[in-house]
């Protein structure tokens, strides 16, 4: 169902689907691509996450950041954003409180969302796909405990291959990287591994519930 989410000082356009299963076993927030550069929360890679998400048995929330679609505000440059993804999760705090978070992002959402994704205790567990490590410092990422997975075109040209397997070279044994040979930032080509991927993570991890 579309709806609007009250945020902090804005309110947010999002979908929310629930899986098909009668289990639900956790609840995840998805982090849109860049709004100056078209990003939404029908972006393809973002789209296939969430059905992805709802494969492993987990709720998926899809939001568009302040002033994208009809959410209210304006771009902030990714600081407003972190209270947009804030504001997400504590809807689904409030609809679902028995259900631990998770949280996938894309791109700007991953930048956005790992960020608030770390600090938060109601996140468990997180995915970031195309990160943009040429424009943003993710070393702290090397000191994040949860469970997570990158998942990155081989050929994106916004996160140099060396530059991340560097990175990955500290992360703790609950992260990990995965390439996709041949894929640009866009997983072009490539997408149709996404969903799997995703998947499997989010279906290997054992959620407790709050």
């Amino acid at each position: 169902m579309t709806l609007m989410i009250p945020g902090r000082s804005v309110e947010l356009e999002a979908v929310l689907r629930e899986p098909e299963t009668q289990v639900l076993r956790a609840a995840a927030v998805l982090c849109h691509p860049h709004p100056v550069y078209g990003g939404t929360m029908n972006n393809r890679v973002v789209y296939r996450a969430a059905k992805a998400v709802r494969d492993a048995g987990l709720v998926a929330l899809r939001f568009n950041f302040r002033g994208v679609g009809a959410s209210t505000g304006s771009f902030d440059q990714g600081e407003g954003e972190k209270d947009d993804v804030l504001a997400a999760m504590d809807y689904l705090e409030q609809k679902y409180p028995s259900l631990s978070q998770a949280l996938v992002g894309f791109s700007f959402g991953a930048r956005v969302g790992l960020e608030v994704g770390v600090r938060d205790p109601r996140i468990q567990a997180m995915v970031g796909l195309g990160i943009p490590l040429s424009f943003h410092n993710f070393d702290y990422l090397a000191e994040n405990p949860k469970p997570t997975r990158y998942i990155i075109g081989a050929l994106d040209e916004y996160c140099p291959r060396e530059q991340m397997d560097s990175l990955a070279r500290r992360f703790p044994p609950t992260s990990k990287l995965v390439w996709i040979e041949g894929a640009d930032h866009f997983f072009n080509p490539g997408i149709e591994q996404l969903p799997g991927l995703i998947t499997e993570f989010f279906r290997d991890l054992q959620f407790t519930r709050r």
